[in-house]
């Protein structure tokens, strides 16, 4: 009996989780119709991480803004990062919900000198 078996796999793996408490990660996504607005989101990072956060509001069907920890926008263009977030969140956000995000950069650098 010559059986032959077949299996395909994927792995996936995602760091993207509804809003809990404490909320400080790197981002915050707040739906339209999220039970706690942009403002209350700003306050309560505001007491929990002082001036380490920014809010930004975005034009959007389902998001009304982001928070994000403003370190990010050191390392990264704001335009460029936040169309990666939406773009990336639209998918899995609804208008209620808030969803949080941890975000890691790594820089890669290549250079080439002259030797002498």
């Amino acid at each position: 009996m010559n059986r032959s078996l077949y299996s395909r796999k994927a792995t996936l793996s995602m760091k993207i989780t509804e809003f809990e408490v404490p909320p400080m990660q790197d981002l915050l996504i707040i739906g339209r119709k999220a039970p706690v607005g942009p403002e209350a989101v700003r306050r309560m990072a505001e007491a929990l991480s002082p001036d380490q956060f920014v809010i930004i509001k975005v034009e959007h069907p389902k998001i009304e803004a982001v928070l994000v920890r403003k370190t990010l926008f050191e390392m990264l263009d704001k335009d460029l990062l936040m169309s990666i977030v939406l773009e990336e969140a639209e998918g899995l956000i609804n208008e209620t919900m808030v969803l949080r995000s941890e975000l890691k950069v790594a820089i890669s650098v290549q250079r080439e000198v002259e030797l002498h």
